[in-house]
């Protein structure tokens, strides 16, 4: 083992402060060099609370002092940042970006897949209405090209605008709404190339006025193109949860969305397994649709949580025809349930 291992190994030993989770698991150890009996470490944090970063500081330079022997221990901070040093960006590097913040929003939450066709956005709705029950919660449906959120919410108004031509958020089951489709109608074909996609997206995050929002969840297209890589370099983000079902081939697309957010320092919560099996309804009798343990499997490479498996019913298919979100419309159900335990452990990621 070289000492840079030897290092990382004693790092796994720090929680981040509020956190179950190392600080080598989050992803925050940008860089690391020893020479002899000093060593320097480069932080990539995105905390701004000044008492977590000073505790964080102080636990790294007391562990590796006392347990890997070493007189000296520089930190410094891989963007600005409460406190830290703060190097110039590269502006060819897209990771090294100063990601701005949506005025009026704490925290944004990106809901992710890899591939279409593994009920993403009925997770991201389903989840911002969980979140809704007791915080103040938006979704931002950032599909251009096939956006869904007028659908599983039920909604074919147009939002207003402002005489400044902001958009004003649409509202329904306690939450704000915005998504492309609210605009362009759901029946009109978008073809649009990659330059106009991305401007569109920036456009659609400067220009939409929200309400002083605790979270705002984004329903983004599946994949790694030109809408992942504009939010992720210009728009500061809370984290990530990635969306697969459990067959291999939805995974290895998931591998590259996670490996992305990652590069860019945007921390990757956990995972979601849906589809997991389907339940029938007359006999409660459990059948697997699709082979495979994908969310375990890359909870596992990424290690992070897994944060729920959720099954199939005809009651998740309905609600999400029929513009009710599931949660709300059946909320003593197991599923509920685990949509709840999956809130609950996004809150204990992001807030501690």
């Amino acid at each position: 083992m070289t000492r840079e291992e030897s290092i990382l190994e004693i790092l796994k030993t720090i929680k981040y402060p509020g956190f179950s989770r190392d600080i080598v698991s989050f992803g925050m150890i940008k860089a690391l060099s020893v020479q002899e009996d000093e060593v320097e470490i480069t932080l990539a944090i995105g905390s701004e609370k000044e008492h977590v970063i000073k505790e964080l500081v102080r636990k790294i330079q007391e562990t590796l002092k006392s347990k890997g022997d070493f007189k000296s221990v520089r930190l410094s901070f891989d963007a600005p940042r409460s406190a830290g040093n703060t190097p110039a960006p590269n502006q060819n590097d897209p990771s090294s970006a100063t990601p701005r913040k949506l005025p009026g929003v704490k925290h944004v939450i990106a809901v992710a897949s890899g591939k279409g066709g593994v009920g993403k956005s009925t997770v991201a709705v389903n989840l911002a209405a969980s979140l809704s029950l007791g915080r103040k919660v938006g979704i931002l449906d950032l599909d251009i090209y096939g956006p869904s959120l007028p659908m599983v919410v039920g909604i074919g108004e147009t939002p207003k605008v402002t005489s400044e031509k902001k958009i004003i958020p649409l509202k329904k089951y306690g939450m704000q709404l915005m998504s492309f489709g609210f605009i362009s109608g759901n029946s009109a074909p978008t073809i649009w190339r990659g330059p106009l996609v991305a401007r569109m997206t920036e456009q659609f995050f400067e220009d939409v006025l929200w309400e002083d929002l605790d979270y705002l969840i984004l329903d983004l297209p599946p994949g790694t193109g030109d809408v992942q890589l504009t939010l992720v370099q210009k728009f500061s983000l809370s984290g990530a949860v990635i969306v697969t079902t459990p067959q291999k081939l939805a995974v290895l697309d998931v591998k590259k969305g996670a490996d992305m957010f990652r590069k860019v320092n945007v921390p990757v919560l956990g995972i979601v397994e849906n589809m997991t099996h389907f339940l029938c309804p007359k006999c409660n009798e459990i059948t697997e649709i699709f082979p495979g343990r994908g969310g375990q499997d890359e909870s596992q490479r990424l290690d992070v949580p897994l944060l729920g498996k959720i099954y199939l019913t005809p009651e998740i298919a309905l609600s999400t025809d029929t513009g009710h979100p599931y949660v709300l419309q059946y909320p003593e159900s197991p599923i509920s349930a685990i949509y709840s335990k999956i809130k609950d452990q996004i809150l204990q990621l992001v807030e501690g």
